[in-house]
This record gives C-alpha cells, sequence and structure tokens, in this order.
C-alpha cells in the first residue's frame, strides 16, 4: 500500500544499528539526484516490511528495503550499465564483484541485492548508483549549509527538500 514517507524517527527505529548507512546513502541520493520517492508499506503478513522507490520517468535508480536491524539495497544494472561495471570491476571490492557475478541476468538487466547493516559496502554503492545514472541535481554553492538546504533531514519529501533548496 502506497503512503507517505514514514518519519525518521520511525525509520530509524526500524534500522538500528545499519541507521547511520541508511542516512549516508539517502542523504547522499537526495543531495545529488532530482528523483521521485515512492514508499510502500509491506502487506499484513508482512507488517515489518517497508520499501523505499526511487525513481525517474519509470525508471528505477534503486530499491531500499528496511528490515529488522538492516536493510536491503537492490540495483538493476542494464546493459551499458553492466559494460561500464565489468571495465571498471577490479576497483570494486570482492564482496561487490561477487554479488555482480552470481546475479541471474534477466531481459531488463542484473538485478543486485546488498544486505546493509553498517556503512562498509555505501561508498561503493553510490559508485554503482553514478556508473547507472549521473547526479542530475545541481550542488549548492558551498555557503548555503546541509541544514539550510534540508538535504540531509531524512524526514522531508522530495518535494519539501526541493522547495527548501529553490528558496535558498
Amino acid at each position: 500500500m502506497d503512503r507517505a514517507i514514514k518519519p525518521y524517527v520511525e525509520v530509524k527505529a526500524l534500522l538500528g544499528s545499519a541507521s547511520p548507512a541508511w542516512e549516508k546513502l539517502v542523504g547522499h541520493i537526495r543531495y545529488h539526484y532530482a528523483m521521485d520517492e515512492l514508499w510502500k508499506e509491506g502487506k499484513p503478513t508482512h507488517k515489518g516490511y517497508n520499501d523505499l522507490f526511487i525513481r525517474r520517468s519509470g525508471k528505477s535508480l534503486i530499491i531500499l528495503s528496511i528490515r529488522e536491524d538492516h536493510f536491503k539495497a537492490c540495483i538493476v544494472l542494464g546493459k551499458n550499465e553492466r559494460e561500464k561495471f565489468e571495465e571498471q570491476q577490479e576497483a570494486f571490492s570482492e564482496a561487490v564483484r561477487s554479488v555482480y557475478d552470481e546475479a541471474h541476468t534477466y531481459h531488463d538487466g542484473k538485478w543486485l541485492g546488498f544486505d546493509i547493516y553498517d556503512d562498509s559496502l555505501i561508498d561503493e554503492l553510490i559508485r554503482l548508483l553514478h556508473l547507472k545514472r549521473k547526479p542530475n541535481r545541481k550542488v549548492l554553492p558551498e555557503s548555503t549549509t546541509e541544514v539550510e538546504c534540508g538535504c540531509l533531514d531524512l524526514g522531508l519529501s522530495h518535494e519539501d527538500i526541493t522547495s527548501i533548496i529553490e528558496g535558498a
């Protein structure tokens, strides 16, 4: 069922020790990408499952699925992105290469799924996102602080953040 994005206080309670990784990844995405966010809550049989789809024009950038004390990050690499990854794969860790090698290739690409318990893979996930799609949001001038733009307030919606940035 689609709903408004949960307040970050509730998300943080669900994530537990994985919340710093969530903050870093979602903060980076919201700061560097102008994307649509769709929040889906779990079915009655999976009440603890919440998903955040980050996409634009029907194409997903990443899907984040909250679980108890961790979250799953799913990135789909199409043909062009797979070619870019294979050219640069030596720059990625063995953990990322292993997930890539074990992932089945479907008609729409390789679905890479990562279980995130801490921030050890976040920098590499960000690099994968940059392979998939270049950032499309202008980075604010250095004189504007992150607090002023709201980019790291994870309780704000994309529209709220955009209005704050445009007003700055």
